[in-house]
């Protein structure tokens, strides 16, 4: 795993986190009679560190490879030769020629994917049945599903029959969406899996948590699982060396089986999903301490990818515990300096098929960022979320993920300070300064040109009409970047107001 967590440091949990190699990553999926114009919408923050991102289409083939080979952990497992376009947002690097941690996509069948939410098993289920050293991982498993599946539930049966065979190298949880139904799959251990329908009228934000609770398995519409599960469950539940949790009167609770739900948690996990629930269910009043949280709320209102990005943009904002002000709890927020990717996967119904998959990506920390609609039916990509060699270069400026980094780190080093504006006389900080403006401009015009683009497109077909959307990503790619650039020169000049000179009492000739 390279994914990080926010740990406590030496300071104190409310006074400093410090990056410690573990997990992260926060899911929200929300269904399709929750949202403002009946699409479904799921939506990850990639939490890494440092590595850059890019964003590539894979084109169809008839011929492609029959075996892949993970350069990340040696996992084998064989393909069908036919295999459907898809667009993923792998690092910055390949390794020994492959993309790795190709992280989210849509495929030509309008089908969306996003792997992974990272998890943890208990001691007991790993004791039970252990994780899989050269099993499927999050390296890999976009790349050997998301081509070869035509539904939502199909790409669940991919991947648990994978599991099932050559097991799992990490508890991970998984995301598949088509334009009827989300479904969310966690992986426990070696080789089990469940997996739970979202409900259309519902949502959920999920952190770094096993949360898939009693399965109905009777339920075959709603619930999945790996086969004999139950049985399984219950003879290491009676196996006195391993005492595993979860047997309940026939079925079983996976989250309780396998997962975790202590003080770590506490801190880690289930503050995210209080700070979600908050924003999109305000009306349910809820403590940040609780020991657990429904998963499916209905919100009070219907969810636009707006409000999935003000979600996956949060830091507890305009609460107490916000990690932009004086951070009380020390809870570890949903948006973090160390994400480098955040994408809401819209699969539209009220549009024709061939341009309903919408790709919202943002490049680094979403709160800084800004989502850019992308079609997915499409030739190629912009390319500056393509380039080369970019992964140790933060000067590269034709990059896009380092144009959005900078201001990322940017906005780090400087969030708890204030200035004079000149312009009012009051004080202020470089994100409303400079970022939310920008923001807001940017998003609205990006909105507008989107619906613009809709609009073109019902009057085009075939290679005519790939070739359009292929151009408006460019272009959008293009104006949002500019506009970025902008901004980021601001920022610089701003923050040299914030930064402190050390006083001293020597003096120097003129």
């Amino acid at each position: 795993m390279r994914k990080f967590i926010w740990a406590a440091g030496a300071l104190g949990l409310a006074a400093a986190f410090t990056a410690t190699p573990v997990k992260a990553c926060t899911t929200v999926v929300v269904g399709k009679k929750a949202t403002t114009d009946g699409s479904t919408l799921v939506a990850r923050n990639e939490d890494v560190g440092a590595w850059s991102k890019h964003f590539y289409v894979h084109q169809a083939t008839s011929n492609g490879p029959t075996t892949y080979v993970s350069e990340d952990n040696g996992f084998k497992t064989s393909l069908p030769k036919t295999a459907l376009r898809y667009t993923s947002t792998p690092d910055g690097e390949q390794v020994n020629g492959q993309w790795i941690f190709g992280e989210s996509g849509i495929n030509s069948e309008n089908v969306a994917m996003s792997a992974t939410e990272s998890g943890t098993t208990n001691k007991k289920g790993l004791k039970a049945d252990n994780l899989v050293k050269n099993g499927i991982s999050e390296a890999s498993m976009l790349d050997v599903i998301l081509p070869y599946i035509h539904s939502a539930k199909e790409g669940v049966q991919r991947l648990g029959q994978i599991i099932e065979k050559q097991g799992s190298a990490e508890n991970n949880g998984v995301i598949f969406s088509d334009k009827n139904e989300i479904w969310y799959m966690e992986i426990g251990s070696g080789h089990t899996w469940a997996a739970v329908r979202v409900p259309d009228n519902k949502y959920a934000v999920i952190p770094n948590q096993m949360v898939i609770g009693k399965l109905n398995l009777k339920d075959s519409k709603n619930y999945m699982a790996s086969t004999n599960l139950v049985k399984k469950v219950k003879a290491w539940s009676q196996n006195k060396k391993i005492k595993l949790a979860g047997y309940v009167k026939g079925t079983v609770n996976y989250s309780k089986a396998f997962g975790t739900n202590d003080k770590t948690d506490a801190i880690y996990n289930r503050p995210r999903m209080w700070d979600g629930q908050r924003i999109l269910t305000s009306s349910k009043k809820q403590s940040i301490t609780k020991k657990s949280y429904t998963l499916f709320l209905k919100p009070d209102k219907k969810v636009s990818p707006d409000k999935v990005g003000q979600v996956l943009s949060s830091h507890f904002t305009g609460t107490k515990y916000s990690s932009y002000g004086k951070w009380k709890g020390g809870y570890r927020p949903i948006n973090v300096p160390t994400d480098v990717e955040s994408h809401i996967l819209q699969i539209r119904s009220n549009v024709p098929k061939e341009y309903a998959a919408i790709q919202w990506l943002a490049m680094a920390s979403p709160a800084n960022s800004v989502y850019l609609p992308f079609y997915t039916n499409i030739s190629d990509t912009p390319s500056q979320y393509k380039v080369d060699g970019d992964y140790q270069d933060p000067t590269n400026t034709k990059s896009a993920y380092w144009t959005y980094k900078t201001t990322a780190m940017v906005i780090e080093a400087y969030k708890h300070k204030k200035f004079i504006d000149s312009s009012t006389g009051k004080k202020t900080d470089l994100i409303y300064k400079d970022v939310n403006p920008t923001k807001k401009a940017v998003t609205k015009q990006l909105k507008a040109n989107l619906a613009q683009s809709d609009k073109v497109a019902k009057t085009l077909s075939g290679d005519k009409l790939t070739a359009y959307l292929t151009e408006q990503n460019q272009k959008n790619a293009d104006y949002a970047q500019k506009k970025w650039q902008t901004m980021n020169n601001s920022l610089i000049v701003h923050s040299n107001k914030l930064a402190s000179v050390t006083k001293s009492k020597l003096t120097f000739n003129k």
